[in-house]
């Protein structure tokens, strides 16, 4: 979740600093319904759950696709991302030369040829044009592409794709139109392209899958949310397999400018590729991004049936809410810390057992020590736990930004290397923890999560490991 600078807005009357706000005693008192860890304020173990043995239980990764400021293919960003490479740079798609920042990770070239017919490319938006590629790419890397994927049963496939922003070119044309030339230029498209729904809508149609087909947008926590949701559908036994993720387009000038009205971008025109420095002393807020990450889910049965190629395993994940301000976090970090002690134990893994953390880290003057403060309420020691931070060099995805990190997540598991974060000039000495400072480390990851907050005070952690049968 990012902080708004210098605005003001009531927050919850809860006061995020007295003395009287109780330690985690026991998850169920926050709301969790399984069986809960045990922890206490001066507890250094936890005893958790066993993971899930059910085969038909177990939430399985078998296929990644994306649309990303480094291309389309997987293999290529996780590339880029282990050379440290920035993708940002200036805007040229329009003219942003009045803007206060004048940068950030604006996707080039991008193609459609063979995912999306013309006609329907010349219309959509692009945040639903990154959605359709990245899903198609993901059925494509999980070994469902073109006949072969009239070999599962669809009705028991679903969608659940968000979006923070939705359509917002169309919305924001359809506005000037409106003011311009009259209602009657507005295009029939206004609306369906608009909806945040649209992306899973067309996935859905186009692929035949019939079924649980929505989207959610919890802001910059999306990606993680849908994360979450699919693989519960999966659990209960209401899908084999769901397209899950989030995808975002919202580098236009409405965009830019609403941020700007925020006051949470950085004004780093004069050198763009060093402006997102999470962690850093001299950090002055987040850089756009753009782009869409999308997960093949599948319940192991399933994909052990047919022969899929498993990446990883989904072991659990959380949500839920600071309920504290619209944009600040809670300093306290009562809100993170539940939801990470909540994904571990649906995880049924204990905080020892985690060793990489993919961190939301946005370049946030309040919000990456607020990350900081409350991953150190769950994890007693900082020793042999790597965390980097994605966004120093794709910027902030917003609504994709879970999706496309759960994939920096994924290839850490398979690869054995973690991605650096990048400009590591002048560290926050209260960090403590190994950020990977601006050189890959090789690193065989254990349990990794990766960490979404938004606005709203909505909070997100998935978690995942390499597949063991």
């Amino acid at each position: 979740m990012e902080a708004i600078q210098s605005l003001s807005f009531r927050p919850s009357p809860l006061d995020p600093l007295r003395k009287n706000i109780p330690q985690f005693t026991n998850v169920r008192s926050l709301g969790a319904k399984r069986v809960p860890l045990t922890i206490t304020a001066s507890a250094s173990t936890v005893s958790a759950p066993k993971r899930e043995k059910d085969p038909k239980k177990r939430v399985v990764i078998t296929g990644t696709g994306l649309v990303s400021v480094f291309g389309n293919d997987v293999d290529t960003y996780y590339d880029r991302l282990l050379a440290g490479e920035s993708g940002i740079s200036l805007i040229d798609r329009f003219d942003a030369s009045k803007f206060p920042t004048r940068f950030g990770g604006q996707i080039r070239g991008f193609k459609s040829e063979g995912y999306i017919d013309g006609k329907n490319d010349r219309r959509l938006d692009d945040c639903l044009r990154y959605a359709i590629v990245a899903g198609k790419k993901a059925l494509e890397n999980a070994d469902l592409g073109g006949d072969r994927l009239e070999k599962i049963d669809k009705e028991r496939a679903g969608v659940l794709v968000g979006t923070g922003m939705g359509g917002l070119t169309v919305f924001s044309d359809g506005v000037q139109n409106l003011i311009e030339k009259g209602h009657r230029k507005i295009t029939p498209f206004f609306i369906p392209y608009a909806i945040t729904n649209m992306g899973s809508a067309l996935l859905g149609i186009d692929l035949g899958f019939m079924g649980p087909n929505y989207s959610i947008s919890t802001a910059c926590a999306t990606s993680n949310y849908c994360f979450y949701a699919a693989a519960n559908h999966i659990r209960r036994g209401e899908a084999d397999l769901m397209l899950a993720g989030g995808t975002e387009a919202a580098m236009i000038p409405i965009g830019l400018g609403g941020f700007v009205a925020c006051r949470a971008l950085s004004q780093r025109n004069d050198d763009p590729q060093t402006a997102s420095r999470p962690w850093d002393k001299e950090r002055d807020g987040f850089v756009m991004g753009e782009g869409a990450g999308i997960l093949v889910m599948e319940s192991l049965e399933h994909a052990m049936k047919r022969g899929a190629p498993i990446i990883a395993e989904y072991l659990g994940g959380a949500v839920n809410c600071d309920a504290y301000h619209m944009t600040d976090p809670r300093a306290d970090g009562l809100g993170v810390s539940s939801c990470i002690l909540s994904s571990l134990e649906d995880a049924g893994v204990s905080p020892e057992e985690v060793n990489y953390i993919n961190a939301h880290a946005t370049s946030t003057i309040v919000g990456d020590l607020a990350e900081i403060n409350a991953v150190k309420k769950v994890f007693k020691t900082t020793t042999g736990i790597k965390m980097n931070a994605t966004k120093s060099m794709i910027g902030h995805c917003l609504g994709a930004a879970g999706g496309l990190e759960a994939i920096a997540t994924i290839k850490a598991i398979t690869t054995g290397w973690v991605h650096p974060s990048i400009n590591q000039f002048n560290p926050e000495p209260s960090v403590e923890f190994d950020t990977v400072p601006n050189k890959k480390q090789q690193h065989e990851v254990n349990v990794a999560i990766s960490n979404s907050f938004g606005f709203g005070g909505h909070n997100s952690v998935v978690a995942f490991s390499a597949f063991k049968p």
